[in-house]
């Protein structure tokens, strides 16, 4: 009979080097939001992958980079905290020669633990062979990682070796997790993210950073046909409010639009969804807003 092994595996790297696009393919459903800007994902995010061989639950992290103010504090502190107490750690790169601040500040962190450490070289879709020896090269020397491994995130290339590598070094154990888990993630939040995540790749760059969803009503219909939604997006400026508007309202609903798509394959129903604009200047930099809008540091 083979044995079941089970364990808990953490992602990280800096931010947009494509850990929430990865875990998403490993899991087969959308549970952490991606887009190109940084501070895409600022909680940590655990996700469940169960099949005949065993369970892994994976820790999606923020990216690792330095704090701006108490947001910033917030997410370094999640992710750091995931290198203690898991079985082994993913660190995800590109493939590339460059090792940059972000890079080096991570290597001084994993130098530190005793878990295994896999360096996943990602996006091999977009390098040579010959651009991922090199980066191989470059990264080789700089930890002592148990395993390298150059997968793609966006197409699914070399995920498979990546999981049943993983799977050798887990421990065996129990069921973590119901077979049928995806996520320890509520439902709330999950909508909250999927309309930042619209909202991350539809507003300019400089006014994501500054904004957070929080979900103000949810309620199923009593024919159980349609659910309806009221969100807020939470911005720092009056500036922002009309940007994140838009001209009679286009940007807006340009947003709604495109969550309302996702949130109904989330919850397999109609959606009516809401939204509209609260100013909150420098909530980034207030414990009590950063609390009220789900980045707690005693959750951590």
């Amino acid at each position: 009979m083979k044995k079941f092994k089970s364990g808990f595996v953490t992602i990280i790297g800096r931010p947009n080097v494509g850990k929430s696009t990865l875990m998403n393919h490993l899991i087969g459903q959308k549970i952490a939001i991606t887009s190109s800007k940084a501070q895409t994902t600022r909680n940590r995010i655990q996700t469940v992958y169960t099949c005949d061989q065993g369970q892994i639950v994976f820790v999606d992290t923020p990216g690792i980079n330095r704090a701006k103010n108490k947001l910033g504090d917030y997410m370094l502190t999640a992710a750091e905290r995931t290198l203690a107490g898991v079985d082994l750690v993913l660190w995800l790169v590109e493939p590339t020669t460059f090792i940059g601040g972000n890079e080096q500040y991570i290597i001084s962190k994993l130098k530190n633990i005793s878990t295994p450490v896999f360096l996943v070289i990602n996006k091999t879709d977009k390098a040579t062979e010959e651009e991922i020896l090199k980066a191989i090269v470059a990264y080789k020397d700089q930890c002592d990682f148990a395993e390298v491994i150059p997968v793609s995130a966006l197409t699914g290339k070399n995920t498979d070796d990546l999981l049943a590598t993983i799977f050798s070094y887990l421990p065996e154990g129990p069921l973590y997790y119901d077979e049928d888990t995806i996520t320890d993630q509520p439902e709330r939040q999950i909508i909250a993210e999927l309309i930042r995540e619209k909202a991350l790749r539809l507003l300019s760059q400089e006014i994501p950073h500054g904004i957070a969803v929080v979900i103000e009503r949810m309620k199923t219909r009593k024919k159980g046909d349609m659910v309806d939604i009221e969100a807020a997006i939470v911005c720092e400026r009056d500036s922002h409010k009309g940007i994140i508007i838009g001209k009679k309202g286009a940007m807006i609903k340009e947003i709604g639009t495109q969550a309302r798509t996702d949130i109904e394959m989330l919850l397999d129903s109609k959606v009516n969804l809401k939204l509209y604009v609260k100013v909150r200047k420098d909530w980034r930099d207030s414990d009590i807003l950063l609390k009220n809008y789900g980045y707690n540091m005693k959750d951590l």
